[in-house]
């Protein structure tokens, strides 16, 4: 297994198109990410979980295997559910089945092998070691070091669910030659949504949920904005620009104003070009930067970019917990604690410290221990009212509550270091 994913890597690295990638869909990739799925995951339109497909795991991914072979594979359509959003909508999700999930899982991880390589220094979501943090701490570095005084936030309108299939396959051949491969992810993209007992045809788009979707969507804005970005726009601009993306949400850091409405209005023609539309409202030129004298702030990543000052009056971009973000939060919070109050105490505060410990490892970058200790506070005092609610006998005290919780919930802190330098992108 390790062999062939050097083998494509090493093709990726040294030649324009890499062939082979379906042996890596193998009895050994299969098993593999058989014994990655959790137990307790939903299950798709085929109602099998881990458990019955563990039953006869290996005779099952051979059948699987031989069908494949033959070309009689075809996947099923994806169970349409949906999760709620900060701002009240729904975003919907589709779970594949469960051999469907085994297939994405191993193609995933070709698909990887040879675009880890090719994708751009400015491209951070669903890749191996990146996070959001690199993002975050790009962003800091590149305002704080560059000649950055307007920023282009933009928003693309419902990206995975206007994908254009076409497109998406014209990419992959550029750089992919394998028919077989190919096809099956083309089978992939059209295999249907089942909503309730109604099956919908899909003509565009990728699943949110299924494994292969994270990285056939940064193929596809690898093609219609990195590199168009990086080698047709940048050149041509008069001052300096910085553009970074973490999947669907990306960001433009310009020196000139000038600049950031040419692109913009580049941006929406480039766009339409592919089926993809800005979200209109969510899609501005705001002022930003050392000599920008202006309160204007943006949301990214969940997080809010403001300019400020330090105590010595040095210009300092500040980074806190997006005000939308926070109270999304603790209204889920709030929810989750409605859920718990014939719980056991203990059980509890195991999984309060939990969601706690969770929150300071995203949200806790420099300069935001100020709304750490707000959400800390306010998960506090509803975890303190809920064990009052539970029954009269059973009352806690304010000081025996402080003792408890002082045992579980650890005080906040700063985990993520988005001060310390790192190496500049695009």
């Amino acid at each position: 297994m390790e062999q062939e994913t050097k083998g494509i890597r090493y093709q990726a690295e040294h030649f324009p198109t890499v062939q082979g990638l379906m042996s890596c869909v193998n009895l050994q990739t299969l098993m593999a990410e058989h014994r990655k799925q959790k137990r307790k995951k939903a299950t798709g339109v085929d109602g099998v979980d881990k458990a019955q497909y563990d039953e006869n795991a290996e005779e099952n991914i051979i059948r699987l295997l031989e069908r494949m072979k033959k070309y009689q594979y075809k996947p099923l359509p994806v169970r349409r559910t949906y999760i709620p959003k900060a701002n009240g909508k729904m975003r919907p999700l589709g779970i594949p089945a469960y051999e469907d999930r085994l297939v994405q899982g191993a193609m995933a991880n070709a698909l990887n092998e040879v675009y880890e390589t090719r994708f751009l220094d400015c491209s951070y979501g669903f890749r191996p070691g990146r996070s959001a943090h690199d993002v975050v701490r790009y962003i800091n570095q590149t305002v704080m070091t560059c000649k950055v005084d307007y920023v282009l936030e933009a928003d693309i309108k419902s990206f995975f669910d206007n994908v254009n299939h076409e497109w998406l396959m014209r990419f992959l051949e550029h750089d992919i030659q394998d028919k077989n491969f190919l096809r099956y992810i083309k089978r992939f993209l059209i295999a249907g949504v089942m909503e309730g007992t109604e099956l919908h045809d899909s003509d565009r788009g990728t699943p949110q949920g299924g494994l292969i979707s994270p990285v056939l969507a940064n193929v596809y804005l690898h093609y219609v904005l990195d590199l168009w970005f990086t080698k047709a726009i940048k050149p041509r601009l008069k001052g300096e620009a910085h553009y970074v993306r973490y999947a669907d949400d990306f960001l433009i850091m310009f020196q000139h104003e000038t600049d950031a409405k040419r692109v913009l209005e580049v941006l929406k023609k480039r766009l339409g070009k592919f089926s993809l539309e800005v979200a209109e409202d969510k899609t501005r030129i705001l002022p930003f930067g050392r000599w920008a004298e202006t309160k204007e702030e943006y949301d990214f990543l969940g997080f809010t970019f403001y300019n400020t000052k330090t105590r010595g009056g040095k210009y300092r971009v500040g980074i806190r917990t997006s005000k939308k973000k926070l109270k999304a939060k603790r209204q889920a919070v709030k929810a989750w604690l409605r859920t718990r109050r014939i719980c056991p105490v203990q059980e509890t505060m195991t999984l309060v410290a939990a969601i706690i410990r969770g929150h300071y490892n995203y949200y806790g970058v420099n300069g935001n221990i100020e709304y750490l200790y707000k959400f800390r506070d306010y998960v506090k005092i509803a975890v303190y009212k809920m064990l009052n609610r539970r029954d009269q006998k059973g009352h806690v005290s304010w000081e025996k509550f402080r003792r408890i919780w002082k045992y579980y919930v650890a005080p906040p802190r700063i985990t993520k270091n988005i001060w310390q330098w790192a190496p500049k992108t695009v």
